[in-house]
């Protein structure tokens, strides 16, 4: 039995359970609810623990070995462009729509208080009204002490200083840098393998998390998810037709139907296997198909299939809003900002597992002051949402290396060979 069959077994399982003990006074609900909900607590702790590590080291990875390339001289600062462009458009918008259809999910608000956590439903409840203001909002960015703003769980800061070394690193001599890189890169190889072990954890740590919310939710529950289901898949989809697609079509150059016939074998490979690794194979063939220049299929899709991911700056900024409308708390203008904004910076380290986006979802939350509790619940009903959302990923990475392909920077880089068929080794 797979994971993703194991998980979502569980999260049926758990609710069943939840929806029996709900409105039960009896002390045997009670023990069941009390013994379930500190297990569900050390699965997301477990999942808290390695966001820092896990985020920090594959942004310094992948944002220094971009800026150190020779590439990023010619094609690899305008793909940074575009890619950042197109996510903080895709964030903003998932944000605007998401908002306001969210809040017609009907949930009992006495049950949503329950869920929320003690800080959270004391009499300090309109926090909104003490939310920061966005000049506030935008020197909170620069932390006084990193250090610190990582032991507050302070992700957006520890974000952009990481970032921005990542920045410096690329300045550092190409002995020492590639040294440290190699040490980055291998602790985000590890941090990735830890976090496969803790989702091994995910069908125990989802129907202890499924309990407790079923038991004070109810039916209520079981509708906010599929609700949260349907609209996650339609905003995905919707970005695709609307942004991408016309995006492929006039950035890239191509007509309609050959951007189809383009996208379509990586797109079905995506689909079936939720991974835009696994469809990398099928990216380059189709790059290469439509003569594309070698630094776009050689160093453009690869590096998009690893950091480029559109599908996740939908799923995070519908995943954080439905968890608030879940637990009945009151998002606040700049927490939407916040939302969106890290939105772009943490889907750059999503890991490259299934269900990598609701992991790397955690500084998004913890950003906007949204409880953490939820994840495992997001995580049990990814499947579906992630067979799209990987679909998403690689048809934004295609839609990228054709524009890319397209200017000026990359035009230079064609070969200047006399062959009839400049491009017949790039396989090699």
């Amino acid at each position: 039995m797979s994971l993703t069959t194991r998980v979502l077994v569980g999260l049926v399982a758990g609710f069943l359970v939840g929806f029996a003990l709900s409105g039960s006074a009896s002390p045997i609900a009670s023990t069941i609810v009390a013994i379930a909900a500190p297990i569900g607590t050390i699965f997301v702790n477990l999942i808290r623990m390695t966001v820092l590590p896990l985020v920090a080291s594959m942004l310094v990875a992948s944002v220094g070995s971009l800026a150190s390339s020779g590439a990023i001289a010619r094609a690899g600062w305008r793909a940074a462009v575009v890619a950042v462009a197109v996510l903080a458009v895709v964030a903003v918008a998932t944000v605007l729509i998401a908002a306001p259809v969210l809040l017609t999910i009907q949930i009992d608000q006495s049950a949503a208080m329950a869920l929320r956590p003690p800080a959270l439903s004391s009499a300090a409840m309109p926090a909104s009204a003490a939310a920061p203001s966005i000049a506030q909002w935008f020197v909170d960015l620069v932390p006084q002490n990193v250090a610190k703003a990582a032991d507050d769980g302070a992700m957006l800061p520890v974000i952009v200083f990481s970032i921005l070394f990542a920045f410096a690193l690329a300045r550092v001599a190409e002995d020492r840098r590639d040294v440290l890189l190699r040490g980055v890169q291998a602790v985000a190889d590890a941090m990735q393998r830890l976090v496969a072990w803790i989702l091994e954890l995910a069908p125990v740590g989802v129907f202890a998390l499924a309990v407790p919310l079923a038991s004070r939710l109810g039916l209520a529950a079981a509708g906010a998810v599929v609700a949260y289901i349907v609209l996650v898949v339609a905003l995905t989809v919707a970005v695709g037709v609307a942004l991408l697609y016309p995006l492929g079509v006039v950035g890239g150059g191509m007509p309609l139907r050959r951007f189809v016939a383009y996208c379509a074998p990586a797109q079905a490979v995506a689909f079936a296997s939720r991974s835009s690794l696994a469809a990398l194979p099928a990216m380059v063939e189709s790059a290469e198909r439509a003569a594309l220049p070698p630094v776009v299929s050689g160093f453009i899709l690869p590096l998009a299939a690893s950091v480029f991911r559109v599908g996740a700056a939908v799923a995070m900024p519908v995943g954080a809003l439905f968890l608030a409308r879940l637990y009945g708390v009151a998002v606040s203008a700049p927490q939407l900002a916040s939302i969106a904004f890290t939105t772009v910076l943490a889907s750059f380290a999503v890991p490259g597992i299934p269900g990598g986006s609701v992991v790397a979802m955690v500084p998004v939350l913890a950003a906007a002051n949204l409880p953490l509790d939820g994840i495992g619940i997001l995580l049990a009903v990814d499947a579906i949402p992630d067979m799209f959302r990987t679909t998403e990923n690689v048809t934004g990475s295609l839609t990228l290396a054709a524009i890319i392909a397209r200017g000026r920077e990359a035009s230079s880089l064609r070969p200047r060979a006399s062959s009839a068929k400049p491009y017949a080794s790039s396989r090699a």
